[in-house]
């Protein structure tokens, strides 16, 4: 399961406001790399793929890959301002260590 906070969810829909159709899908998945092995991927889609998982949270249609849902579970997707400028912070049970970055993670395997 994924949550989003309030203000994640209000800064998802601002940004979908801008795409060039407005009933996009707010993809998130995790991709190798990054500074601590793991870092989170988040874009826009017309259509979730046939082996995406689907949800609905707080109004915001959202897509997982499956092997990105494994890494997800359980995450919590914030954003917040602060005087360098705004950005989602990845609130992951699952990350046992962090990069500076707030983007980039590790897992214990």
């Amino acid at each position: 399961m994924i949550n989003l906070s309030s203000t994640a969810t209000t800064e998802i829909k601002r940004m979908q406001s801008k795409q060039q159709k407005s009933d996009t899908w707010f993809r998130l998945a995790v991709k190798f790399g990054g500074c601590s092995g793991l870092f989170y991927d988040m874009s826009f889609v017309e259509n979730p793929t046939d082996i995406e998982s689907t949800f609905n949270c707080n109004g915001i249609q959202i897509a997982i890959d499956a092997e990105s849902l494994n890494y997800l579970n359980g995450l919590t997707l914030d954003y917040s301002e602060d005087l360098v400028g705004g950005a989602f912070r990845f609130h992951n049970p699952q990350a046992m260590s962090t990069c500076g970055c707030g983007n980039s993670f590790s897992i214990d395997s």
